[in-house]
């Protein structure tokens, strides 16, 4: 069953679906299907080459990304009992500069989940993510966000956490209460599925989705193909394939 969820993920990645189909092709060949092998194959470079385009990309991407506006001001945000910021990456390059402020931090999960507490929309802040060996993320979150203003005394682990669904199982708990109003920090492309999840384990979940960075381009280079684009196609079609195997309570 692993196995197979694994081999499904992956097909979410374009050029893993264009290799997949183009093999299921020279299959079709082989079996004197020519006719229909050739469509095959055309269709599989087809869809790896329409990702590739920037427009096409930001294009699916909004589907999700767009769904919940980003807050730019923590002090309008409720009150909640907890803020929870969920892991998604382990190096934070802002580390490295002596002057880093929330407020200059505009794709940090962590800096987002720093200015919430700052403004005192809740007394605590859950960092949630997994890991194996002698550190997690969430320590390592821990370790970055005290460099952003939050003490460790407001701070709490969730280290269990291998996935979404987990991050909600785990979480809760944390909060203090049965069925917790939580301050949600993730991803613009994430949040969505983060959001699901959190209210099917019974929070009450207010987004605060932040935006993930992307170099400017000029107008001409969203026509232009890029492995970047690519990937971050992929990205989104794995999302979607499990927004809707969230909702499904797959």
């Amino acid at each position: 069953m692993s196995m197979f969820r694994d081999f499904a993920v992956s097909l979410t990645y374009p050029p893993t679906l264009t290799l997949t189909l183009l093999a299921l092709a020279a299959l079709l060949w082989l079996l004197r299907r020519r006719r229909l092998g050739a469509g095959v194959a055309v269709a599989a470079l087809f869809w790896s080459a329409l990702w590739s385009f920037p427009f096409a990309s930001d294009t699916l991407r909004g589907l999700l990304e767009h769904r919940y506006p980003v807050v730019r001001d923590a002090a309008r945000l409720p009150s909640a009992d907890a803020i929870v910021v969920l892991g998604g990456g382990s190096h934070y390059a802002w580390l490295e500069r002596p002057d880093a402020r929330p407020e200059d931090l505009r794709y940090s999960r962590l800096a987002a989940g720093a200015r919430a507490w700052q403004a005192g929309r809740a007394p605590v802040v859950i960092l949630s993510g997994g890991g194996e060996g002698g550190t997690t993320e969430a320590r390592r979150m821990a370790d970055a966000i005290v460099r952003l203003g939050v003490p460790r005394s407001a701070l709490v682990l969730e280290e269990r956490s291998r996935n979404t669904r987990d991050n909600a199982r785990y979480s809760l708990p944390l909060a203090g209460t049965a069925h917790p109003r939580l301050l949600l920090v993730t991803s613009t492309l994430h949040m969505p599925r983060a959001v699901l999840l959190f209210r099917q384990a019974g929070a009450q979940v207010t987004p605060m989705p932040v935006p993930e960075g992307r170099a400017p381009r000029r107008w001409w280079r969203y026509w232009l193909p890029s492995p970047r684009a690519l990937w971050r196609s992929g990205r989104a079609f794995k999302e979607i394939v499990a927004l809707t195997a969230a909702h499904l309570r797959l």
